[in-house]
């Protein structure tokens, strides 16, 4: 029970790495609000999930700073609290080469991941700061490390996030609050299974021949899974964590050089 007593807000928390997350940090004993755009979705999920009392969903499109705050100010009024952060929620679409992508699709990444991590993580600190204590936990990827061709959006978005990691462990250290990035080699979520075609087509491969590049570039020859990330995100949330913060730590099977 490392986390009992603990409050925990995990965006993109009804499915894949999210929902992996929170079912730890569940298990684990906190307090956990997961948050999606679907309404179906998140009940689905709490009914599976069976954290009880212990165990909330809140609808937010993390695209929506105004609703990003809403949750997480309803996330205190709920539990009292928030300890940990989990910035799990990003993507992108729209996927070409720079040459003939949409202003949309770049738009649509940056908001995805890059601003929605920004303003959950201010407002996120405006409970923690006071309280002397939190954890925050952006997911990136083995990508904000690396380029690849047909992906800029999402590669610059993951590099940004990074950036950002360090930049506020900086500021908030000696204030009780570690802030770390955590980057995950390729996994195939559903997520990944509704965009991966296009993302893969983006590069000139098929779904398949994009899977077998990930497992190829790495050193265990497959993709890693949920789980493998989620026992990441609990020693980062626990008190064994305590002395990590402004890392970006891969779990990529040994893909990043890095």
């Amino acid at each position: 029970m490392q986390l009992e007593g603990k409050v925990a807000l995990v965006t993109g928390g009804t499915r894949g790495i999210g929902r992996g997350i929170a079912e730890v940090f569940l298990k684990e004993g906190a307090k956990v609000v997961i948050c999606g755009r679907s309404e179906e979705k998140g009940k689905e999920a709490v009914a599976e999930m069976k954290g009880g009392r212990r165990l909330a969903f809140m609808k937010c499109d993390v695209k929506k700073q105004a609703q990003l705050d809403r949750t997480i100010d309803n996330t205190v009024k709920r539990f009292g609290r928030i300890d940990i952060l989990v910035n799990n929620a990003g993507g992108a679409g729209g996927f070409a080469p720079v040459a003939q992508m949409s202003n949309e699709a770049w738009q649509d990444a940056m908001d995805w991941n890059v601003n929605s991590t920004f303003w959950a993580t201010r407002k996120a600190l405006e409970h923690m700061l006071p309280q002397l204590s939190g954890r925050i936990i952006n997911i990136s990827s083995v990508e904000g490390k690396h380029g690849k061709a047909g992906i800029a959006q999402y590669v610059t978005a993951k590099h940004a996030i990074n950036g950002f990691t360090k930049s506020v462990a900086k500021e908030v250290g000696t204030q009780g609050i570690t802030v770390n990035a955590i980057c995950p080699g390729f996994i195939i979520t559903d997520i990944v299974m509704e965009s991966g075609a296009s993302a893969a087509a983006a590069m000139g491969k098929t779904f398949d021949e994009m899977v077998q590049q990930f497992a190829d570039e790495s050193s265990i020859k497959r993709p890693n899974t949920v789980a493998e990330v989620a026992a990441m995100a609990l020693l980062l949330a626990s008190e064994a964590g305590s002395g990590i913060t402004g890392a970006l730590l891969s779990v990529d099977g040994g893909t990043a050089a890095y």
